[in-house]
């Protein structure tokens, strides 16, 4: 057995191997498979670029260009992929040259905004955001604050426009006014948008557009021939047109989106857009494939909140441009994040084509702080990695999925940590003994993947600093939990790292869940009493009990919700839960007001992302992350 690294107060880790597990996540060829052979070979070191540096005078695209011109890292069978789009015959590409030369036409970026090194710019990858306004006057104010929030461009969605009819006049004064430059999009119901006038004006509206001088022009793949045949070939060359398709049911197969991109670029496209709907996050993936694999400016993003990954990696995979919006839940598209998101939250310029990703998985996924936590911390050490809140259904089909070793470690939560256990090839004993892990470490030399469990360690650290605070002792007079009699409500993940944390530390368990059943079974393994949740209204057996929760009952969104009755709270000396989204829940509040002294669940939370940031980035994590806390 392999000796691992002391993870924190003393503990010391050894390895085994688990046997008979449940999952597979091995590179195969499975096409859904983010897996290295799908995009270039394995053989750069796990720090290191995998593309040839460039020099110092790089100019903008520069990269992108070494990128696509680069065949040591592209397999034969995916160099014909570029050229038939998995089956379907394509014209030839536009040259990545002039794909990146028509970004910097109208943005102005230098030479040191895409350098790479310190905290310079590391990818092309434009940020847009879309203007709704319902007046010329609202638009334009839009195209200020997008500009005062870091956005390249802004999308100027003409069907959100009150009254608009294609006015010739409102249309020069939101182009030739605009604080950044414009991509113009007059959607129309068909196809997701707001207009429902006459398909002619909305055609001979974007055409006046391309003669104003528009940076783009969105055309639907439903109108581009008539819309094509319209303008004559007469365009100037610095408007670009965006030929688009939505789909806002599904995510078709990886052969029919390489067969969707040929029929745009067919139609004389200069840059191509898919935006379909993601039902499983691993639909991510095959978004992810089609901007990675093309050899023409596409823009490629999965709706919903299990696509979020697509709209930021997009910067790490070569994506022409994402969405990002100026106002949180004024969105155009489902699940599109704010622009100040996309640039401070997950440091979107500093991704690129290197980028380790991490991300917690759980179901729900939107209440995490974690990405505030480890994003941050991440840019202060100038380590060269991203954190993503990931939606998942099913962990095996996940780890399956997304195979490459780029995707490097997970936080696991509610109610994925036993699922995260069995997907291990590797356990560290206290996770084996709890039956649960809450981190996951991809092995950069074999690409195995360990598990740990390091919930206990924060919350036990923290219930144990709540009594010392009540009781004034001092850390060496010993565990303040032996003897206690320490109630735990919940028999999940969580729940079984809490007992087997008070067993630990010699206090008396008792487990109490709504299935009887498995509370039996987790009492059994720590040596303690099982009880039915609803049986704590009348336990009193001592006075001066701890309790914990370890349950998402409280959680936001379902806030007005506790697991125990306020009356049987008197019982208790302190109260715990776990939860930390909202900090102050139902359950603390009736706790304090029974008397009761309280630890809150940001105090676990905290307590065990310092392990998980030395996990992830090899670097002692309480000097960089306590200052969140």
């Amino acid at each position: 057995m392999k000796k691992i690294k002391k993870i924190k107060r003393g503990i010391s880790l050894k390895i085994k191997p688990l046997k008979n597990q449940a999952c597979t996540h091995k590179t195969s060829n499975n096409p859904l498979s983010l897996s290295v052979p799908t995009y270039r070979k394995c053989t750069a070191t796990p720090n290191s670029s995998i593309y040839p540096k460039s020099s110092t005078n790089q100019q903008p695209g520069d990269r992108e260009r070494e990128k696509r011109k680069t065949p040591q890292f592209i397999l034969t069978t995916q160099t014909q992929a570029h050229k038939t789009y998995f089956g379907a015959t394509a014209p030839p590409p536009l040259s990545p040259v002039a794909a990146v030369a028509m970004t910097i036409s109208s943005i102005p970026l230098t030479a040191s905004s895409i350098a790479i090194g310190g905290n310079a710019r590391r990818n092309s990858t434009l940020i847009c955001a879309p203007v709704m306004g319902d007046s010329v006057d609202k638009m334009l104010a839009q195209t200020r604050l997008a500009r005062e929030q870091g956005a390249d461009l802004v999308e100027i969605r003409l069907d959100y426009l009150k009254g608009f009819g294609g006015d010739d006049g409102d249309l020069e004064t939101l182009i030739r006014q605009s604080a950044l430059p414009t991509l113009v999009t007059f959607r129309p119901a068909w196809e997701g948008g707001q207009y429902s006038g006459d398909e002619n004006t909305r055609l001979s509206t974007l055409r006046r557009a391309v003669e104003l001088g528009a940076s783009y022009v969105d055309v639907e793949l439903k109108a581009a021939d008539q819309f094509f045949k319209s303008i004559d070939g007469k365009k100037p060359e610095k408007v670009k047109v965006i030929v688009s398709s939505h789909n806002y049911e599904t995510t078709p197969s990886s052969e029919e989106l390489g067969n969707l991109v040929a029929r745009i670029q067919a139609t004389g496209a200069d840059i191509v857009k898919i935006a379909t709907t993601a039902l499983d996050i691993t639909d991510s993936a095959r978004i992810l494939q089609i901007l990675a694999h093309s050899q023409v400016p596409v823009i490629g993003i999965a709706m919903g909140e299990k696509g979020l990954m697509t709209r930021v990696l997009s910067a790490k995979f070569g994506g022409f441009l994402t969405f990002g919006v100026i106002e949180a839940g004024a969105v155009s598209a489902p699940g599109q994040p704010t622009v100040k998101d996309l640039l401070e939250l997950y440091n979107f310029r500093y991704i690129g084509p290197d980028t380790k990703v991490h991300g917690v998985i759980g179901n729900p996924i939107g209440h995490s702080k974690s990405p505030h936590l480890y994003n941050p911390a991440f840019k202060s050490i100038g380590f060269n990695g991203i954190y993503l809140p990931l939606l998942v259904d099913s962990v095996a089909k996940f780890l399956s999925t997304f195979s490459s070793p780029d995707f490097v470690g997970y936080s696991y939560t509610i109610p994925h940590k036993v699922a995260g256990l069995e997907c291990c090839d590797e356990v560290d004993p206290v996770a084996q003994a709890i039956g649960a892990i809450s981190c996951m470490i991809k092995k950069p030399s074999d690409g195995k993947l360990i598990g740990y469990n390091v919930d206990y360690l924060g919350a036990i650290a923290a219930i144990e600093e709540g009594l010392r605070g009540m009781n004034g002792a001092s850390p060496a007079s010993g565990s303040p939990l032996a003897g206690k009699l320490f109630v735990v409500m919940g028999a999940g993940g969580a729940g079984k790292a809490l007992a087997f944390g008070g067993k630990e530390k010699g206090a008396r368990v008792v487990v109490a869940n709504r299935t009887f059943e498995k509370a039996k079974d987790l009492a059994s393994r720590v040596g303690g009493q099982a009880l039915p949740l609803e049986a704590l209204s009348d336990f009193h057996p001592d006075d001066g009990m701890i309790l914990v929760n370890a349950t998402s009952v409280g959680m936001k969104p379902l806030t007005d919700r506790t697991p125990i009755p306020k009356a049987a709270l008197k019982r208790y000396s302190l109260v715990f839960d776990a939860i930390y989204t909202p900090k102050l829940t139902r359950l603390l509040t009736e706790a304090q007001e029974s008397g009761c002294a309280t630890v809150y669940g940001t105090e676990m939370f905290i307590n065990q992302a310092f392990v998980q940031f030395e996990k992830f980035t090899g670097l002692p994590g309480e000097n960089r992350l306590s200052f969140l806390s």
